[in-house]
């Protein structure tokens, strides 16, 4: 049978549909894109235009993974974050939305308020915050730690698809140990830290629990395991005048913000993303 690319496209879209993929038709895109290895743009091109049997067999190969659970991202090993491409694999956590309000945040604190300011990722995973700090804030410097060997790997090329190598700098580190000897001082920290707690972990759905990385997830019994590390131990490598951020979980953030204080942090605040929720808070150090 002769199909074209928008023939595809549309079984895809029923296929995840059926499945109970519920943006089946972005995902029925992506997946297509990837199988013929094309961008958006040249698919949309390519619609009316004739699909050999390779490409179906391919098509249906995904397909199948997806149906099966892993998420879209880790099949096409890319997704989108501050509308900056990322490399992504089972190693990290896939960029989602609501952290790119920790990265307005910083944005708007220092943009055109300070040359060149220090910036410490604590647990930085794929990178992506980083990066788009990077983008956003032209002359930062760009300090990554996580304790993931193959989590720094996917941050470093990352830093170089986005051409931040220059400015950026990789170790590995454990949020729950003192910072390392001789690692510098920082006009700013931020962190995504895990912070579900463990036995949510486990009620999770499935596409995160049985594929994005636990370590990355399980902010131990309460979720406040790794905040109460950094504001015991990293602010001794924070400026005066600079600001800790950290994402949080729904109904975290009074306990973070109390951690904070608790650690002499002012003008200690929290940021709500789109959906109301306290997603977000600060603290600066005097």
């Amino acid at each position: 049978m002769v199909q074209t690319f928008n023939d595809l496209y549309l079984d895809a879209r029923r296929r995840l549909r059926a499945a109970g993929v519920e943006s089946s038709a972005l995902e029925a895109r992506l997946l297509l894109c990837h199988a013929a290895r094309c961008s958006r743009e040249e698919l949309l091109q390519r619609m009316n235009m004739y699909a050999g049997d390779s490409l179906r067999r391919q098509l249906d190969e995904v397909l199948g993974r997806r149906i099966a659970g892993e998420p879209v991202a880790y099949i096409t090993g890319s997704w989108e974050f501050c509308g900056l491409p990322m490399v992504v694999d089972k190693s990290v956590l896939i960029p989602r939305m609501d952290t790119e309000v920790l990265v307005e945040t910083v944005v708007e604190k220092y943009k055109g308020r300070m040359n060149a300011p220090r910036v410490l990722d604590l647990g930085c995973g794929s990178g992506c915050i980083s990066c788009a700090i990077g983008r956003f804030l032209p002359s930062s410097r760009l300090t990554l730690l996580d304790l993931s060997p193959e989590a720094l790997s996917i941050a470093r090329r990352n830093l170089a698809l986005n051409h931040l190598s220059r400015r950026a700098v990789c170790f590995a580190a454990d949020m729950l140990a003192p910072p390392p000897l001789r690692l510098g001082e920082f006009d700013l920290i931020v962190s995504n830290p895990p912070y579900i707690t463990s036995a949510e972990v486990e009620t999770l759905d499935a596409s995160v629990r049985d594929w994005e990385p636990r370590l990355a997830l399980d902010g131990g019994e309460d979720g406040l395991r790794f905040y109460r590390s950094i504001t015991a131990r990293w602010l001794t490598v924070l400026a005066g005048g600079g600001w800790l951020i950290m994402e949080v979980g729904e109904e975290q953030a009074g306990s973070v913000m109390e951690l904070m204080k608790a650690a002499s942090l002012q003008d200690v605040h929290a940021v709500l993303d789109t959906a109301g929720v306290e997603r977000v808070v600060c603290g600066r150090k005097e």
